[in-house]
């Protein structure tokens, strides 16, 4: 969170910088990120070149600041920028995921039996019929979930 907000906070500082100044801008933008995969490479001469999460902000911040045809410059392809995005959304997806829990939370059992003496008593109701009656009473129900509980509650699809 904190790494998104300063990365949007670094590219509205660099586009005001840009409104300002247009022709020397794209020479200057380019310097920063030709000199920060210096550094990277620097950082690893004898290895693979690895970017830091860090790098990866700073090089996809000036990457859309310069026009494409600068692009062939830089180390790093726009598919490796979608990529990095991917990886990024999946984490916080996989991360959001597991603090939530795995699939629909369960019904209480309380709900599960007055929705099945209702599909019992009712005969002719269908699950949306039934998740009207819940509704009214306070119980949100899904008529997903409500068709799901058996063949007693009957639905006209």
């Amino acid at each position: 969170m904190a790494l998104s907000l300063c990365y949007l906070a670094f590219c509205r500082l660099l586009g005001l910088v840009r409104s300002s100044r247009r022709g020397q801008f794209d020479k200057d933008i380019e310097l920063m990120v030709l000199r920060h995969e210096v550094r990277i490479l620097e950082r690893q001469v004898h290895g693979r070149v690895r970017y830091r999460p860090e790098d990866r902000a700073i090089l996809a911040a000036l990457s859309r600041l310069l026009p494409r045809s600068r692009w062939r410059s830089l180390l790093v392809t726009p598919e490796t920028f979608m990529r990095w995005h991917r990886q990024l959304s999946r984490r916080k997806w996989r991360r959001w995921r597991r603090q939530r829990g795995p699939g629909r939370p369960s019904l209480p059992d309380e709900v599960i039996e007055l929705i099945v003496r209702l599909g019992r008593e009712n005969r002719s109701w269908g699950c949306v019929r039934i998740q009207g009656e819940l509704r009214r009473i306070g119980i949100r129900v899904s008529a997903t979930s409500i068709r799901l509980l058996g063949p007693n509650t009957r639905c006209a699809d």
